[in-house]
């Protein structure tokens, strides 16, 4: 593997960590309603456990409000029961065929728990970036002690990896305030 695989290997990864960060930012609830919000939730669909995706159409009605409209009749019950049971704090109410789940307001508190959920999720996502940096480093060093490569190229390899590493960090921390603003307002 040559120094320019292991550093095109270590942006993927790296592009990756945020990616998933940013499907786990999703999932923090701020005041305003979005349908990613219900991601999490599975549905008991004839004996086995689908995500609500699979079994419903999701929408929003208003900026506070998801409506989720079940394609089974028969299902409304079972989405009515998995989102109030999931952990998410919602209250689902059933009007007919098609089920609404109004965004509660959050309190000053509540929201202050939230950004330091941001900020520990962010924190992991640093740590993910950190470690492959760690790997790419150690990828490079191999590649010297097996003589394929200078201790020149492995210096300017580091500085690569490096300025890698704080453009995603850097990534992570706007991404990390941008959702901390979302949640503080009101």
């Amino acid at each position: 593997m040559s120094i320019d695989a292991i550093k095109k290997n270590l942006e993927t990864k790296m592009d990756q960590s945020i990616a998933a960060f940013k499907h786990n930012l999703t999932k923090i609830r701020t005041g305003r309603a979005n349908p990613a919000l219900l991601d999490s939730v599975q549905v008991d669909y004839y004996g086995s456990l689908l995500p609500i995706s699979q079994v419903a159409n999701l929408s929003l009605s208003d900026a506070r409000t998801i409506t989720v409209q079940p394609w089974e009749k028969g299902m409304a019950a079972k989405i009515e029961k998995a989102i109030r049971d999931s952990d998410l704090g919602l209250n689902p109410s059933s009007m007919g065929d098609l089920i609404r789940v109004p965004m509660p307001a959050m309190t000053e508190e509540r929201r202050r728990e939230l950004s330091k959920v941001v900020r520990t999720e962010g924190e992991a996502a640093k740590v993910s970036v950190r470690n492959l940096r760690r790997d790419a480093n150690e990828s490079v060093k191999k590649l010297v002690k097996d003589k394929l490569v200078s201790e020149d190229d492995q210096k300017r390899s580091e500085a690569d990896i490096q300025k890698l590493t704080d453009r995603h960090i850097t990534d992570i921390d706007r991404l990390v305030v941008s959702k901390e603003q979302d949640i503080m307002a009101v």
